[in-house]
């Protein structure tokens, strides 16, 4: 069952465009990677320094499997240093969706 992810992260102001650097760099090999079928950054509106990541997974195990990657590994490691808050996450699925 598909699922998705939201990831909210809060930099400090200083990190911002490192941060939009890092995801650019990395948002084709992440969005390629084996059971990623969408993927987008999100910049709050009102605070320019909270993103959230949305993604779409085939699965949970496709999204551990990434989670336990080189490349998850090597871009988190360098995300985290610029957190000026703890981030969250959750892994949800589609009750209903009206377009």
């Amino acid at each position: 069952m598909m699922i998705k992810r939201i990831v909210k992260m809060e930099f400090e102001t200083k990190y911002i465009e490192e941060f939009q650097r890092l995801f650019d760099n990395n948002k084709t090999k992440i969005r390629n990677f084996e059971g990623c079928q969408h993927l987008e950054l999100w910049q709050d509106i009102n605070d320019n320094s909270t993103f959230m990541t949305y993604s779409y997974w085939r699965s949970e195990n496709d999204l551990n499997t990434y989670r336990q990657s080189d490349l998850f590994k090597t871009v988190w490691s360098k995300t985290k240093t610029m957190f000026a808050k703890k981030p969250q996450a959750w892994s949800v699925n589609t009750l209903h969706q009206l377009n």
